[in-house]
């Protein structure tokens, strides 16, 4: 189910938007657009300083850059929704960062709708009042805080009440797309911290509750960066690499425990999650990969489909895998 309308801005310095089934294709260059969509209804608009798009989700119709930046155009089409697994989280306890927005929320919505107790956590509390009150479940406890730092992920698992059956990683910052030499510590340390050491500490302090039950599951958000060197900056691919590294590493220490251990790497999606070039450099070196080979953007339900898959028995037999749900980018 879609919950309440959002806002998406989509700073990833683009010329034209092309809409087409349930996702966004953006081409680089250096116009910010502004894209805006109402979830019940799956109408949106993408306002931009040359022209505005109107688009619904579904929609068979491509649009090119000419189109869009010239007229107002409507398109209409056929609203595509994930299925909801009716009682799957039935009794279970899912912790889920980055909660507040994009993957994270959807990812928090979907366990709710699927029966599921949330501990829901993000940087910024008014998303967190904002996501409780589009989902009226009293099953969704909150915690706002940075889980970079031991202080929130405490207050996280302390939420659990000793029993935690799920953790979904989703928390995430970008780099700025900021190469080796022009990497600055502050940008490093943060992305490194958020990105890494928020889910080595959770991981830490989760996996004991789970020994307890003798199962459990945990999906941490990589992504196509984790697989390749040419899909953002130096300090964000290294992170998802280092979450692919440590994904891999838990799952063969404690999948013989019952507990799994996976990873989820999307490719582009549609988020708040800001990410304008900080680098000259960076932009004229990667944005013809990107242009050439990113396949479509999804939304965050079509990942939120991978993850819950993954948290859930569906996987029962999977663990230490990275799977892609990138629209076939991993296959270029």
């Amino acid at each position: 189910m879609f919950i309440g309308p959002s806002t998406l801005v989509i700073c990833v310095d683009i010329t034209c938007v092309e809409r087409y089934g349930p996702r966004v294709n953006h081409i680089h260059s250096d116009v910010c657009f502004t894209a805006r969509y109402d979830r019940p209804t799956g109408l949106g608009r993408v306002e931009g300083p040359a022209g505005n798009l109107n688009w619904s989700t579904g929609c068979s119709r491509q649009y090119k850059c000419e189109q869009a930046m010239s007229d107002d155009h409507e398109i209409e089409g056929e609203m595509l929704e994930p299925s909801i697994v009716a009682g799957r989280f039935e009794g279970r306890t899912v912790v889920v960062t980055g909660a507040g927005s994009g993957i994270g929320r959807a990812t928090a919505i979907r366990v709710l709708e699927e029966g599921g107790r949330v501990v829901a956590t993000d940087i910024v509390q008014e998303r967190l009042d904002q996501l409780g009150s589009d989902s009226n479940n009293d099953k969704l406890v909150t915690v706002a805080g940075d889980v970079s730092t031991s202080d929130t992920v405490d207050q996280v698992i302390g939420a659990t009440n000793g029993s935690l059956d799920a953790l979904a990683n989703v928390a995430g910052i970008m780099d700025g797309f900021l190469p080796t030499a022009e990497l600055d510590d502050a940008t490093w340390e943060r992305v490194m911290g958020v990105n890494v050491t928020a889910i080595m500490r959770l991981m830490r302090a989760a996996i004991p509750l789970m020994q307890r039950s003798g199962a459990g599951s945990i999906v941490s958000v990589a992504s196509e960066a984790g697989l390749r060197g040419s899909a953002a900056g130096t300090a964000y691919t290294t992170s998802k690499h280092a979450v692919i590294g440590f994904t891999k590493s838990t799952a063969f220490f404690y999948t013989p425990t019952g507990i799994r251990c996976n990873a989820m790497a999307p490719g582009g999606v549609a988020t708040n999650i800001e990410a304008p070039f900080r680098s000259q450099f960076a932009a004229e070196r990667i944005a013809p990969f990107l242009q050439v080979n990113v396949p479509p953007v999804a939304t965050p339900e079509q990942l939120t489909a991978a993850i819950t898959w993954l948290l859930s028995d569906d996987s029962l037999n999977v663990s230490g895998t990275v799977l892609a749900s990138d629209g076939g980018w991993v296959a270029i």
